[in-house]
């Protein structure tokens, strides 16, 4: 019974911490009104391996990270939505990159243009961005041995993620989620991004749900 009451007594404090790390502008409902197509853009991955690559190799594993997120993050939304779960549309990610490589805009270069131009250039409302610091390729998976000690002395530390929304028309950052990677995030990309949406899904500010609950209030 003690051990019960020490697991959830751990996930509400990892929870509650997961919560602070969500930003939401207080102009949200304001400035995303008109909101009704967000595209997803490839992640800015930052790696730190143990590796002896050369720089080469270390882009092109960081652009292989970077497009894994995007993937997982529109497969995410791609469920949510088919449940009618959100308010708005997500661009095709093919469409995207596709729009994207007509403007010679690459994974290289994408980190150059402003929010305002990439919404432009790709037709939407705004822009779903982020960035990667990883010390492991997450796409590959991560390791599945698991110590308890692990939760707390930080071996399980593998990077960290952010993701944000921004909007197209004024370019301003509307909602930004970090969280750690750990052991306990998620075996690879696709499970690391259901959890991690999963934990701030009550804080989305596209959620239905959330709507009618301010409205409500």
């Amino acid at each position: 019974m003690k051990k019960i009451i020490v697991f959830f007594f751990i996930l509400s404090v990892f929870q509650t911490y997961s919560q602070k790390n969500i930003y939401e502008n207080g102009r949200f409902d304001e400035l995303s009104k008109n909101h009704e197509v967000l595209a997803i853009v490839p992640f800015i991955a930052k790696l730190e391996l143990e590796q002896n690559l050369s720089k080469e190799e270390q882009i092109e594993l960081a652009k292989r990270e970077g497009y894994a997120v995007q993937d997982a993050l529109e497969t995410y939304f791609s469920r949510r939505k088919k449940r009618k779960k959100f308010n708005v549309e997500f661009q095709n990610i093919k469409d995207t990159n596709a729009l994207l490589a007509q403007s010679n805009i690459t994974y290289e270069n994408i980190d150059v243009y402003t929010v305002k131009q990439l919404s432009e250039i790709l037709g939407v409302d705004g822009i779903i961005s982020g960035n990667l610091d990883l010390n492991i390729l997450l796409s590959k998976g991560v390791p599945t041995e698991f110590k308890f000690l692990d939760y707390f002395s930080g071996d399980s530390n593998y990077g960290r993620i952010g993701v944000k929304i921004s909007d197209g028309f004024s370019g301003k950052l509307l909602w930004k989620y970090e969280k750690e990677i750990t052991k306990k995030t998620g075996r690879n990309t696709t499970e690391l991004i259901d959890r991690m949406m999963k934990l701030a899904t009550k804080k989305f500010p596209y959620d239905k749900e959330k709507k009618r609950k301010k409205r409500k209030d």
